[in-house]
């Protein structure tokens, strides 16, 4: 019994990796396929590589998309860090609730109703001041922004509340200004949290259909738009291509990223390790000094 309660939960995670990675694998795999037909070998071949630096339509949808997202990503790590820092730490404050929900409010909203709703006003702006002359990259980054800030603001909240703000107030005591304490203090201790809210946030945009085909107009049709358009139409290697090369990228900077937050990591624990040491070799001393005298 005891042999079966060790094996079960290792068996059921190998199961879940494997449904979710798979697909993924698969893809990578068919990417080398020599036949156009997707789901039959017939030789490894690198000609749908070539072919999807062929594709004009394809790689200027990846190129917008890829501005989008970035542009994204640094807009709503900037506004979500500031209303994350608002919900954490101002307390309660009148309009709070409304503040919070608001904020929040992008997560539970279906994201057909956010794209019905932009579209309609935008639609109205256009007819009362002439702006927006069109459906475009800044209708969609807009409507990116609106739906990720929330992902960055939660994230930002959750990490302030479990932070030490006594060394906020260490640092006040000390004479430093609010506005030096949070770029001296909170910023660097809550990074990890800005990184993985930019790139939570660069993904939902890379990823997003429902909100871009509300409002992308001519000239800013987007990658997964162009992609969903030609797999209604059946298979197509060069997408298995892209695919690939999207994993490569992704697993690339994950990979990096997570070396660079252990680096920190173990450099802070190294940083604390020798200020303890230090405080215990200072005691000691203190202490024969006071003898002496």
């Amino acid at each position: 019994m005891d042999k079966l309660r060790a094996f079960l939960p290792g068996t059921f995670l190998f199961l879940v990796f494997m449904f979710l990675y798979v697909p993924m694998l698969s893809v990578v795999f068919y990417s080398f396929n020599e036949s156009q037909l997707v789901t039959v070998w017939t030789g490894f071949s690198f000609k749908w590589y070539y072919a999807l630096t062929q594709d004009t339509e394809l790689l200027n949808a990846a190129v917008t998309s890829l501005k989008i997202a970035i542009a994204t990503a640094f807009t709503s790590v900037f506004i979500g860090t500031w209303a994350g820092f608002v919900i954490a730490n101002s307390g309660r404050f009148r309009g709070f609730t409304l503040f919070a929900a608001m904020t929040n409010a992008p997560l539970v909203l279906p994201e057909v109703i956010q794209g019905i709703s932009l579209l309609l006003l935008f639609v109205g702006l256009q007819q009362v001041t002439g702006w927006p002359g069109g459906r475009g990259m800044v209708t969609i980054w807009i409507g990116h922004v609106m739906l990720c800030l929330s992902y960055v603001a939660i994230t930002v909240q959750s990490r302030l509340s479990g932070m030490d703000k006594s060394l906020g107030e260490a640092a006040q005591d000390l004479g430093a200004t609010s506005l030096r304490v949070f770029f001296d203090v909170t910023l660097p201790l809550i990074s990890q949290a800005l990184i993985s809210g930019w790139l939570l946030s660069f993904t939902i945009s890379m990823d997003d259909i429902i909100m871009s085909a509300f409002l992308s107009g001519p000239g800013s049709t987007l990658l997964p738009l162009v992609v969903l358009s030609r797999v209604r139409l059946g298979l197509n290697p060069e997408i298995n291509a892209l695919g690939t090369l999207v994993i490569v990228f992704v697993t690339s900077a994950v990979v990096v990223n997570n070396h660079f937050m252990l680096r920190r990591l173990r450099s802070r624990d190294r940083e604390i390790s020798r200020a303890l040491t230090n405080v215990q070799t200072d005691r000691p001393v203190v202490g024969r000094a006071t003898q002496t005298a």
